[in-house]
């Protein structure tokens, strides 16, 4: 199938699944796997635009991930801290615009101070936009923006009959973002794990068995011409 031959949705959002089994596949530990994935991320950041598509957004680290070994989730810290530095230096090569969805909070100084030099310099790039879901649980983020609209109401910036679908997604972590057209999951799962739940109210689903490390351009594209066969009437007849 070529390039011409699809329709790319405006926005793909992907669940990134199968890094551990991947690794043990190989007899390797799982932070090889991860590593492999973050290399597959980079790739399919520069497919996805080459493919038409505006926007892509990856689960890379969820509000349950801390439950994980503690060693898995230091070297989940230490790649993350690599590819951050890596990133900055990718947006601005492919004209890449990097948002990070979720609370950052949590994490150590030096990765927020990271987080947010790529946010600042890749803030005005025309490319990609690339969203990364960074300690980021949907149900978290509904709880924060909520809190954030009660405290403007009891501030007198808002009032309770300002309240609306439109006003709600202000106070969300992807605010200015369109919701996803296509959400992928790979590895065969079938679940949304707590992502992005508000926004995929009328996103097509794709699921497939391959590991995320294994997934590229040809399963992309697969997973595109699935949702070009789908007939999208958003609740109409």
């Amino acid at each position: 199938m070529s390039d011409k031959d699809i329709q790319a949705p405006e926005h793909v959002a992907i669940i990134l699944d199968g890094n551990g089994r991947w690794a043990k596949k190989r007899f390797l530990p799982r932070k090889a796997g991860h590593a492999a994935g973050s290399k597959a991320v980079e790739q399919i950041c520069e497919d996805a635009w080459n493919l038409g598509i505006k926007y892509l957004t990856v689960y890379a680290f969820s509000t349950e991930n801390w439950k994980r070994p503690k060693d898995e989730v230091d070297a989940l810290m230490k790649l993350l801290r690599q590819y951050l530095k890596d990133c900055i230096k990718r947006s601005m090569k492919n004209n890449m615009c990097v948002k990070v969805l979720g609370d950052v909070t949590p994490l150590d100084d030096d990765l927020k101070e990271s987080i947010q030099k790529l946010e600042e310099v890749s803030k005005n790039n025309t490319g990609l936009h690339f969203q990364v879901a960074l300690n980021y649980g949907s149900r978290d983020e509904m709880l924060r923006a909520m809190k954030k609209l009660v405290e403007d109401i009891a501030a007198g910036d808002k009032s309770a009959d300002d309240i609306s679908e439109d006003l709600f997604q202000e106070y969300l972590d992807t605010k200015g973002i369109p919701d996803p057209d296509l959400l992928i999951r790979t590895s065969g799962e079938e679940r949304l794990s707590n992502f992005l739940l508000w926004q995929l109210a009328y996103t097509e689903f794709y699921f497939t068995d391959v590991l995320w490390p294994d997934f590229n351009k040809k399963e992309l594209q697969k997973a595109i011409a699935y949702y070009n066969h789908r007939d999208r009437r958003f609740g109409g007849a």
